[in-house]
C-alpha cells in the first residue's frame, strides 16, 4: 500500500532509473518498485522479488484445518460416540486420512487464493500512483521508481535530495488517498 514517506521519480532514459536504484539503497531507503515502458535488462535483478508470504499461508492453513480434521473425526469416533462395528478399533487412523487430506487440501488452496489477492492489493480498483501527473507516461516513454523513505527520514526530503541527485527530472510525494 502507498503511505507516507513514498516518492515517485520520473527518469528519462532506463540507464538513469538503472543508476538510481543502487544510489538509493546505499543511502538507506528502499526501493519498492519499478514502473517502464518496456523490459528494462537487469533491472529486476537490481530491485529484487518481493517475497509474498503465499506458501507459509498456504502450509500453516493447511496443516491446521486438517488437524482440526482429524481431532474431530477422532472425538467423534472415540470419545463421542464409540461404535465397535466388526471388531474393529474405534481409533483406525488409516480410515480418518481421507478427509483431513481432502480438507486440508483445498482450505489451503483456498488460503492462497486469498493470501495472493491480500498481497496485490486487490480488491483495490485505483492506485494512488494513478493520480500523480505524468504517470501515464510509464507507458510510453518514461521511466519511474518508487522508493520509500527510511524510518529515519519521517518528512522524506532525504529521500527526495537522493532521487534528484541520482538524475530524477520531476519527484513527487505519493499519499494514500
Amino acid at each position: 500500500m502507498i503511505g507516507q514517506g513514498k516518492m515517485l521519480a520520473e527518469f528519462t532514459t532506463p540507464e538513469a532509473l538503472r543508476r538510481a536504484v543502487p544510489t538509493v539503497r546505499r543511502a538507506g531507503h528502499r526501493v519498492v518498485d519499478a514502473f517502464t515502458p518496456y523490459p528494462v535488462e537487469g533491472l529486476a535483478e537490481e530491485i529484487g522479488p518481493s517475497r509474498a508470504p503465499l506458501r507459509l499461508v498456504m502450509l500453516m492453513v493447511g496443516l491446521a484445518v486438517a488437524i482440526a480434521a482429524y481431532l474431530l473425526q477422532w472425538y467423534s469416533a472415540v470419545i463421542a460416540y464409540p461404535m465397535n462395528t466388526g471388531g474393529r478399533p474405534l481409533h483406525s487412523w488409516p480410515v480418518f486420512l481421507l478427509v483431513p487430506f481432502e480438507i486440508g487440501m483445498f482450505t489451503a488452496a483456498l488460503a492462497g487464493l486469498v493470501a495472493l489477492f491480500w498481497s496485490c492489493g486487490l480488491p483495490r480498483l485505483h492506485d494512488p500512483l494513478f493520480a500523480v501527473p505524468g504517470f501515464e507516461r510509464a507507458t510510453q516513454d518514461r521511466f519511474f521508481l518508487l522508493a520509500e523513505a527510511a524510518a529515519s527520514d519521517q518528512d522524506g526530503t532525504a529521500l527526495r535530495h537522493v532521487l534528484e541527485d541520482a538524475g530524477a527530472r520531476v519527484v513527487t510525494e505519493v499519499r494514500r488517498q
